[in-house]
């Protein structure tokens, strides 16, 4: 039996601008493709913070500008960058694998993940979106029912909650292909965000951490290794002080008192190390572990010789 990894990709992994994203994802795409040539059967999460900021701010100010175009929700925009950046990741994927003589595929599987009407997170709003705005402009926003937050000196600008993954509504179709030993693309940005209403489906304003999906796609497809690609070899303690110190491996147990003790940023680190602790412990003496390095060492780490390993 292969064993079956997921790897979540940070922003360094996919650039910011059209021309950056497509360099950057061939980059990607040969570390990619190592991990399939080691046997690996292999599922990609991937960041899409630019990307769907600025789909957003496209999107909304076509619509100002022409009255007969609505503005577009944020479940369309993460739904748009999920269909762009996967475009460009399968297709470098795929050539990265024809040039080694892997013949397999390499698709984008448009994913949807429930979250929960009451998660607290609907009621703390943090991830800052689109453009700056007047106050004029940010108080329109406001009485639509939306949340703004000035930055002072540089104006307004509109922020959406951040609530954790339930269920990822598409899991059959991912668990077919990777069964089927294809490489799968999927909960790209974290997945769009969907509230079950009845028997339908409704697009949340708000936007998933990626590395919770990434943790989560992980539990429902039963993965060996959940492997998190960030900007750092190592995750730290004290990091950059005199005190710094390289976590190599490990435990859940060790990693929890430490997220007790607060020493990872929340908006950065947080969720890569609590997203690993959730994915460990959803199936205890199974011998899952996760992985937390960077692009360039991420056969390093994979092989126990560089990287943050934790286990149980």
């Amino acid at each position: 039996m292969k064993k079956r990894i997921v790897v979540a990709l940070g922003h360094k992994a996919l650039g910011t601008t059209l021309p950056e994203q497509k360099s950057a994802v061939k980059r990607s795409a040969e570390v990619l493709a190592d991990i399939v040539e080691e046997g690996y059967q292999l599922a990609v999460c991937h960041s899409n913070a630019p990307q769907v900021g600025m789909i957003h701010t496209a999107m909304n100010e076509f619509g100002k500008k022409h009255p007969d175009y609505t503005e577009a929700p944020m479940s369309v925009c993460s739904a748009m960058s999920q269909g762009y950046i996967g475009y460009d990741l399968q297709n470098a994927l795929q050539t990265a694998l024809l040039k080694r003589g892997i013949y397999k595929g390499a698709c984008t599987v448009l994913t949807q993940v429930t979250v929960d009407p009451y998660d607290e997170a609907f009621y703390h709003p943090i991830k800052v979106i689109g453009r700056y705005m007047t106050a004029e402009e940010a108080d329109a926003e406001e009485k639509k029912g939306n949340y703004c937050i000035e930055e002072p000196g540089k104006g307004f600008r509109r922020i959406v909650a951040a609530p954790k993954p339930k269920e990822i509504v598409e899991i059959q179709a991912i668990r077919a292909l990777l069964d089927a030993d294809q490489v799968v693309i999927a909960a790209g940005g974290g997945g769009i965000p969907v509230l079950k209403q009845g028997m339908e489906l409704k697009g949340a304003s708000a936007i998933i951490e990626k590395d919770y999906a990434s943790g989560r796609l992980a539990e429902m497809v039963d993965a060996d290794i959940l492997l998190i690609l960030t900007k750092d070899e190592n995750l730290w303690l004290n990091y950059e002080t005199e005190k710094a110190v390289a976590l190599h491996e490990v435990t859940v147990d060790e990693v929890k008192k430490m997220i007790a003790d607060n020493e990872f940023p929340k908006a950065s680190k947080l969720p890569k190390v609590q997203a690993a602790v959730d994915f460990i412990e959803e199936k205890k003496g199974s011998g899952r572990k996760a992985v937390i390095t960077d692009l360039a060492h991420a056969m390093d780490a994979l092989a126990g010789k560089t990287g943050t390993i934790i286990t149980e």
